[in-house]
């Protein structure tokens, strides 16, 4: 069975997050087809060409028939008594004269006009915000600045809203005012009612988006059953660190007939930046680059993974082809920010983010990169101020809470620390950076119990700095727990070496190696099991740093067993003369650890 939905939107021709719908482009098309186990899948879309994210997945399904595209857009009387004063109202608003054309529009009845007056008057508010900001004072301090047309706003939009008189467009202009006051469990109502007026709006549901912290308060939202929603549940899946979830979203979308679409492979490529996959989610956006050569959109992302893997040359690349696109862009501020970065020319890289925040000062990778920078300027304060404004962007930016957790740990305020790295491990609970943070700082607060269970979760998730062992196996040396002690120190060896064993003189550079093999060696030589204290004295001999220990070490060993019986010892016996089990761990392999 076929069926046809239409979706009707009330036309605007303005841009709202990024979003533009022209007001004679007025339908939306929807065709589901039902399959044989009754699950719909969206196999056809018809968008308006000037709405770019509806235009990219049209253009990624097969055309319509011309018998089967929508008709014209119906004209209401008001619209036709408003049109020329709309037609002014609009042509100064493209120019930024936003004052003039709400004056002009004062008085209008038409949705359409309602809706730009008002849309006039905020960004109007806006406008005298960023003016009034010293300019010498930077993007950092723009927090410190109103929109003293918010109130007003509020209290008109308040009324319609009460009156049951705003449509799609207008319900989320008030969403954004109720959200720039703080207000925003009741901009998170006004949202989800704009996504029920609206459903094909998808800047309501990006701002639905930035105000949900965690799943419970998403699953709790009662949202329209539309076919978008699918695309906003799996970029929530990706925001809230859900990437399985999130993948096999995406991946059922591609399914439904979207497997050409780029926004859905930068998508996914993003989620696989967010795990950490580094290789996955540079193949799909050199991919999305072949696919559409001119894209500016995610490449600060793509920017992000080049800086980690140092390829300098490609990020060089990058940054060239996208100033040669458009250099006013936010994205490619930030990817020349991360070129200059990678260069240590960090009083360069901080100037162009910046120049992004001055583009867009609700641009959180401008935010956090910029507080990178002054972390490695050594600039604390501004480092603090940057994160901050980067949560207040949005709450659920982990690097930003991590990045507050480190520079109150230069600050050295343990207490701090402790407070935000927890807040980055509630966003990132299997992130093993965010687990040994954490624990250092429980560490460094004598909190010791919960500091060894930091380390050893952090290693059980997958310890991708491979220090937690360390670290868990230092706790237990300080607190003479010698059993312990030598158990971590020989998985972290034996990790160090069941990786990349086709080079080993890479294991031999790791610069804790030598600390656990000396470690080892005294231990064994404590316990009486000589065979393993003399092998990890001798490969101790193999570190500069613990040559000499070594050798100390394979001379006492020497001199004990002058003085020995000639009766063998059992290595795997108890530690004293008599029959009382001691607690010990297993004597360590090392025989295929030859360098």
């Amino acid at each position: 069975m076929h069926r046809v939905l239409w979706y009707r939107l009330p036309p605007s021709g303005y841009i709202l997050n990024g979003i533009v719908v022209d007001f004679h482009l007025t339908y939306k098309y929807l065709g589901s087809l039902f399959l044989e186990d009754f699950n719909s899948f969206l196999k056809l879309c018809y968008i308006a060409k000037k709405n770019f994210r509806a235009s990219e997945l049209a253009f990624a399904l097969d055309p319509l028939p011309k018998n089967e595209l929508p008709p014209s857009a119906t004209f209401t009387e008001e619209d036709a008594q408003d049109l020329d004063v709309l037609g002014l109202a609009k042509s100064y608003f493209d120019l930024k004269e936003y004052d003039r054309a709400a004056y002009f529009l004062r008085g209008c009845r038409s949705q359409k006009a309602y809706f730009l007056y008002m849309y006039s008057r905020y960004l109007s508010g806006e406008k005298k915000k960023d003016d009034e900001t010293v300019d010498s004072l930077g993007p950092l301090e723009k927090g410190q600045v109103r929109n003293e047309a918010l109130r007003e706003l509020r209290v008109e939009l308040s009324k319609k809203h009460s009156a049951g008189e705003l449509e799609g467009f207008t319900l989320y202009l008030y969403g954004v005012v109720l959200r720039k006051l703080d207000l925003l469990k009741e901009a998170v109502e006004v949202f989800v009612e704009a996504t029920h007026a609206l459903p094909l709006h998808w800047g309501a549901w990006l701002e639905l988006c930035n105000l949900i912290t965690n799943i419970d308060m998403l699953k709790s939202l009662s949202l329209p059953d539309c076919w978008i929603r699918d695309f906003f549940m799996a970029h929530m899946y990706t925001e809230l660190q859900m990437i399985k979830e999130a993948l096999q979203k995406y991946q059922s979308l591609i399914e439904s007939g979207f497997s050409k679409s780029t926004y859905i492979i930068s998508q996914i490529a993003v989620a696989y930046h967010n795990i950490r996959d580094i290789d996955q989610a540079l193949a799909l956006f050199n991919e999305l680059r072949e696919q559409d050569p001119f894209r500016i959109e995610n490449m600060d992302t793509f920017s992000n993974l080049l800086y980690v893997r140092s390829m300098k040359p490609e990020l060089s690349y990058l940054a060239h082809n996208l100033v040669e696109i458009d250099k006013y862009r936010v994205e490619t501020c930030c990817v020349i920010g991360n070129y200059y970065s990678l260069r240590s020319q960090h009083e360069k890289a901080a100037l162009y983010f910046q120049r992004a925040l001055k583009l867009n000062p609700r641009c959180l990778g401008a935010w956090t990169l910029m507080g990178h920078e002054y972390m490695e300027m050594k600039n604390t304060s501004a480092a603090i101020q940057a994160y901050r404004h980067a949560i207040e962007v949005n709450k659920r930016d982990y690097r930003a809470w991590y990045g507050l957790g480190q520079t109150y740990e230069i600050l050295k305020m343990p207490f701090y620390c402790l407070y935000y790295y927890r807040k980055a491990h509630q966003l990132r609970p299997n992130d093993s950076r965010m687990l040994v943070a954490l624990g250092e700082s429980y560490e460094k607060l004598s909190q010791h119990v919960e500091a060894k269970k930091c380390y050893w979760r952090a290693y059980s998730v997958g310890d991708v700095e491979r220090m937690a062992l360390l670290k868990l196996a230092k706790l237990h040396e300080q607190l003479n727990e010698s059993d312990d002690a030598a158990q971590c120190y020989i998985i972290y060896i034996q990790d160090i070496f069941s990786c990349g064993v086709s080079n080993p003189m890479e294991q031999l550079e790791h610069a804790e190696v030598s600390t656990a093999l000396r470690y080892l060696g005294q231990y064994y030589f404590k316990n009486k099991l000589y065979d393993e204290a003399s092998l990890c004295a001798q490969r101790c001999c193999d570190y500069n740093d613990a040559r000499e220990e070594g050798k100390a070490l394979l001379r006492q060993i020497s001199q004990v067993r002058d003085h020995m019986e000639a009766s063998s010892t059992d290595l795997f016996g108890p530690l004293s003369s008599n029959n009382t089990p001691v607690r010990r761990v297993s004597p360590l392999d090392l025989s295929s650890f030859s360098p």
